[in-house]
């Protein structure tokens, strides 16, 4: 008895319609969550947003029960139902202050729909991918950085203290100029007033910094995901030939048959 609500509850988590069914359910449901950040729309409908949602948690619920029965312990090993488990569990606290801010993560799960879309999870595992990389670009992007904030805080600390003051005053200053917002008129001009080739030092900064370190990251992560597509489109070559030798494996067996066949019609007739 167990093992046929087992098979059959298998059989409706992995058939596709379900699958599209639960997608459906978490785009509706992230509709929803935004339509409850409405005041009007609360005040309207409020009622009827919270039983729909009420209903779809209890389909998502539902549906990682049966992954769980079907899967058991293998299903805590795929970290997409880790995180499906996760959600769902905190979509089920109470709606009280302390909890808000928790189940307002319930909207974390529309990020399922990754798993959905193969040009997606390729994406994401190329950032993945480029983690290893990105800490390497991250601690030489910190070590320019923090030499950078110290040459400020000494050459422009007495005369600027509320930009350059501090170490700490000088590491946000620097962060704002290189995102390069406002560090004209922001930053470099009140400094250039004290020290008039200061520019030199800003620019040399935004060069080394925006340029050239970040501009990094978009080569780690591009090549990452070039070695993600790679990895794809072979192992979509390996899926086709495994399929052609599927079909290609019953002719061979007859044509290897037939073989046999004829060298024993060529023994018995050479025997005669």
């Amino acid at each position: 008895m167990g093992i046929s609500v087992t098979a059959t509850l298998r059989r409706i988590i992995e058939d596709p319609r379900t699958e599209r069914v639960v997608m459906t359910l978490i785009l509706i449901n992230a509709v929803l969550l935004g339509l409850e950040t409405s005041p009007t729309i609360r005040a309207h409908f409020g009622t009827f947003l919270t039983i729909l949602d009420h209903a779809i948690l209890a389909v998502f619920v539902a549906e990682i029960v049966a992954r769980l029965i079907v899967h058991r312990l293998g299903f805590f090993r795929d970290p997409w139902s880790v995180f499906d488990f996760v959600v769902v569990g905190i979509a089920l606290v109470p709606a009280t202050e302390n909890f808000s801010v928790l189940r307002a993560l319930r909207v974390l799960r529309l990020l399922r729909l990754i798993t959905a879309v193969p040009s997606l999870r390729r994406v994401v595992a190329g950032l993945l991918t480029a983690l290893p990389g990105m800490g390497s670009i991250v601690l030489l992007i910190s070590l320019i950085y923090y030499v950078f904030a110290v040459m400020a805080t000494n050459m422009f600390g007495d005369d600027n203290p509320a930009l350059f003051g501090t170490l700490g005053q000088s590491l946000f200053t620097l962060f704002t100029v290189m995102t390069l917002e406002g560090w004209v008129d922001g930053v470099t001009k009140p400094v250039m007033e004290h020290h008039p080739y200061a520019w030199i030092f800003f620019i040399v900064f935004i060069i080394v910094t925006t340029f050239m370190v970040l501009n990094l990251f978009i080569g780690v992560v591009v090549s990452a995901m070039q070695e993600e597509h790679e990895k794809a489109e072979e192992m979509e070559r390996e899926a086709e030939r495994e399929m052609m030798r599927e079909e290609t494996g019953p002719l061979a067996k007859e044509i290897q048959a037939l073989k046999a066949e004829v060298m024993a019609l060529r023994k018995d007739m050479t025997g005669r």
